[in-house]
């Protein structure tokens, strides 16, 4: 499957964006979807996953109760919309899928998007 995230861009703290990942190529409805995140001289980190059938999500800490995730499996499109950024949400995002239900771990995931930056100004 072929993934391609847009929307990043550059924000001010407090401030939404709202990220898409269109997919292609194969049964997207197969795939859980995940967002990670990669901060610069970080390693890559799990933002989120959401279930094939969009029922299920799991967040981590540091974006629960701030960012959402969600897909439409007819426009073979997962969202994650962002709101209260903060300087520390800057990042170069990645989408990606995998056959497992609620990866979260990135060798689980086996199909990536090419990443698209966001930047959040103090």
């Amino acid at each position: 499957v072929q993934l391609q995230a847009s929307g990043g861009g550059l924000v001010q703290a407090g401030g939404s964006l709202r990220l898409s990942c269109a997919a292609s190529g194969r049964t997207f409805s197969n795939y859980a979807m995940g967002w990670f995140r990669q901060a610069p001289g970080k390693e890559r980190e799990f933002v989120v996953v959401i279930s094939r059938s969009g029922r299920s999500t799991t967040y981590a800490d540091s974006v629960k109760d701030r960012f959402t995730i969600s897909r439409d499996n007819v426009k073979n499109t997962v969202y994650l919309q962002m709101n209260s950024l903060k300087p520390e949400d800057t990042a170069v995002y990645y989408c990606a899928a995998a056959s497992d239900l609620l990866p979260t771990k990135s060798y689980q995931y086996a199909y990536w998007g090419q990443g698209t930056l966001v930047t959040v100004s103090s």
